[in-house]
């Protein structure tokens, strides 16, 4: 006899409770992992990263807590798009003022600001509120091959 709606289960007369575990900030351990974009497709790769940034590769992923670690990216001025996407993709922005959209081309994005290219891609993957705010912050992008976290000494990881 079984009462699955309490989540109580009766074995042989007795009550067990089950118990589902719920991590606590505290318990979250955060790992360092180097990635380097170099010839890799824009969106194939931001999609790996936004996967690490939220935690969804840990058995212990919870929707709502920020589970995820940190990715640095380095070479991020040596990334491709696939098709005609080069001479065809727009970044838009809005200054808040009217009349304010402001559209930049791809191949200006690249020559003055290439990582923003990927951050952009990563941002528009992840949760649109403040816990998506706290991921995108875990994500350190560099245009060369140089960075500045060899202290916390990330693990280079393929995507």
């Amino acid at each position: 006899m079984r009462e699955a709606s309490l989540g109580i289960e009766l074995v042989g007369g007795q009550e067990i409770s089950m118990k589902t575990y719920m991590p606590k900030a505290s318990d979250v351990e955060r790992n360092w992992y180097l990635v380097d974009a170099e010839d890799q497709v824009v969106g194939r790769l931001a999609t790996g990263i936004a996967t690490i940034l939220r935690g969804k590769n840990k058995p212990e992923f919870t929707p709502h807590m920020d589970m995820g670690d940190f990715v640095v990216v380095v070479n991020a001025d040596k990334v491709v798009l696939t098709g005609k996407k080069e001479q065809q993709k727009i970044y838009y922005r809005h200054t808040g003022y009217p009349s304010g959209l402001r559209k930049v081309p791809y191949e200006h994005m690249m020559a003055k600001h290439p990582e923003r290219v990927l951050e952009s891609a990563v941002r528009g993957m992840l949760p649109k509120n403040s816990l998506g705010r706290a991921m995108f912050r875990k994500l350190k992008v560099y245009a060369g091959p140089n960075h500045n976290h060899q202290a916390q000494k990330p693990v280079k990881i393929e995507l």
